[in-house]
């Protein structure tokens, strides 16, 4: 799995599981954020049911299983974040951004595992 990340310094591709950077002239797919009645939004991805938003709080991410109708409180000890990506095929699979790294979960957001590259600061990502 693979991560398309726009930052500052331009856009990179981040392979997941080598953690290997290379620039990328690729366009970031534009999925569209869902619309979400919550307060305090910074960046929202969904896959059917599946919701996962970044906000700002502690901790700074909320997720649901059931199309928004129910939350809960995912990321406790990450960092304040900046973008999340959900992966096409698997909605347990996300990337979540904070300024400058990023953190995968493989299991719906129970736990979070952090890349040790460290990039420019990020504005976007996305799962390709």
């Amino acid at each position: 799995m693979n991560a398309l990340v726009e930052t500052t310094a331009g856009t990179f591709e981040v392979d997941l599981e080598t953690e290997e950077v290379t620039p990328s002239d690729q366009e970031q797919p534009s999925p569209g954020e869902p619309a979400l009645n919550l307060p305090r939004v910074i960046a929202a991805a969904a896959l059917g049911p599946t919701v996962f938003a970044v906000v700002d709080t502690r901790p700074p991410l909320v997720v649901s299983r059931d199309g928004g109708l129910t939350w809960r409180e995912s990321g406790r000890g990450l960092p304040p974040g900046r973008a999340i990506a959900i992966a096409d095929d698997d909605p347990d699979a996300a990337v979540f951004a904070a300024r400058n790294r990023l953190y995968v979960t493989r299991d719906g957001g129970v736990f979070w595992t952090a890349l040790t590259v460290e990039l420019p600061e990020i504005t976007r990502v996305a799962l390709i």
